[in-house]
């Protein structure tokens, strides 16, 4: 809340706070909150019960948020807020086809994902047609930043001042027995990933999942999304994934910055 209100002072008059308050109850749905009630909304807030309220019955009735009374959730309306910035971006296009290449190379997962604040927001994905059961990410996901290997390639893209910041100021959540928390710790972690230009991480969001993110760069050369392949850990070894995973995820991500230059 302290950067709105910093951007608030230097908004003045131009800035719109119910708007900005509007934005944060959306964002308080999660995949780990999918539902939630009117409380539980103004609790994670801040905000009284009587505001969140008046937001989120609004946001009913402009179809984003359906609820049964007492639970609240999103509807799939809310993707329009996204889609129609994504569809301005040639990436998009240009990612997906790669992304449904190196899917069915692999028979496993692909996805493409951006920074949010401390989280990471899927934005593309490809499934293999082959395989029953696939990793349970859909196109909107929000995850933790800190624990994902998409969330360590963005991270490690930032500047050295917004990276400082983000160490000092997250919440570093212990989700599996492998997850860091150690600050120290993932600050060297995402040196590693600079220097080494991919991320591994290994069963530190969910017990039974290991996932490798590359970036990918436009056509200036920025990072501007990581390209990842999640996989069970029952099925993938952590040297494969070292290996011929990672030589095609590269791969690919260098083919998609070839596209975007072109």
């Amino acid at each position: 809340m302290a950067e709105v209100q910093s951007d608030t002072g230097t908004l003045g008059r131009d800035y719109v706070n119910a708007l900005a308050r509007g934005l944060e109850v959306i964002r308080v749905f999660s995949r780990y909150r999918p539902r939630m009630t009117l409380s539980e909304v103004a609790q994670v807030t801040g905000m009284t019960r009587a505001t969140v309220r008046r937001f989120l019955l609004t946001l009913a009735h402009e179809g984003y948020v359906e609820t049964d009374g007492k639970y609240f959730a999103l509807k799939p309306k809310v993707l329009e807020l996204g889609f129609s910035a994504l569809s301005s971006m040639n990436i998009w296009d240009v990612m997906q086809p790669v992304l449904d290449t190196l899917s069915a190379e692999l028979s496993e997962s692909c996805f493409a994902a951006v920074l949010d604040g401390e989280s990471v927001i899927y934005v593309a994905r490809a499934t293999p047609l082959n395989r029953r059961i696939n990793v349970g990410i859909s196109i909107g996901s929000r995850v933790p930043a800190h624990c994902v290997s998409t969330g360590r390639v963005l991270l490690a893209a930032l500047s050295e001042e917004a990276l400082q910041t983000y160490i000092e100021t997250m919440t570093l959540t212990r989700f599996t027995p492998n997850t860091v928390t150690s600050k120290v710790q993932l600050r060297d972690m995402l040196d590693d990933v600079r220097r080494q230009g991919f991320s591994i991480v290994d069963q530190e969001l969910e017990v039974g999942l290991r996932s490798l993110s590359v970036p990918v760069r436009d056509g200036s050369g920025a990072i501007v999304a990581a390209l990842n392949v999640c996989c069970p850990s029952t099925r993938i070894s952590l040297e494969d994934m070292q290996t011929r995973i990672l030589a095609l995820a590269l791969a690919s991500a260098r083919d998609i910055g070839v596209a975007l230059h072109d």
